[in-house]
């Protein structure tokens, strides 16, 4: 499976098999990526560089996204049920429609984040940085000790 720069279809990483469940990805550089619809469950994303990929509709069900770079990131419809985003960059990112039901968003940076019609149902919110982001008709039943 390759995956792509959305724009200029550059080839950015390419990994055996048809699927990315469990796949680890820790400190690749997917700046830009056409990740739409992809099965990342369990996959490991540990620092990677997302900036600017499109992850619209992608399931990345319990992912370990840890210190990842998801600035502009566009994960509309994206499934992050359970997903661990501590520290992630989550600024000017578009999570209209997002499940982050239990979801570790422990200092995780959101600053300007659409999060219009997100379940943040016992999402951990603590530390996490929300100025201008947007909550609108968002599931709201979160932690934020």
């Amino acid at each position: 499976m390759q995956i792509k720069q959305k724009v200029t279809g550059k080839v950015l990483v390419e990994v055996s098999g048809d699927t990315l469940v469990g796949a680890n990805l820790t400190g690749v550089n997917l700046t830009g990526a056409d990740l739409r619809g992809a099965n990342l469950i369990d996959a490991d994303l540990r620092d990677t560089d997302l900036r600017g990929a499109d992850l619209r509709g992608g399931n990345l069900t319990g992912a370990d996204l840890r210190g990842a770079d998801l600035r502009d990131t566009d994960l509309r419809g994206a499934n992050l049920t359970g997903a661990n985003l501590t520290g992630a960059d989550l600024i000017d990112a578009d999570l209209r429609g997002v499940n982050l039901t239990g979801a570790d968003l422990r200092g995780a940076d959101l600053i300007d984040a659409d999060l219009r019609d997100t379940d943040l149902r016992g999402a951990n919110l603590r530390g996490a940085n929300l100025r201008g982001a947007t909550f609108i008709i968002a599931n709201v039943t979160v932690t934020i000790k």
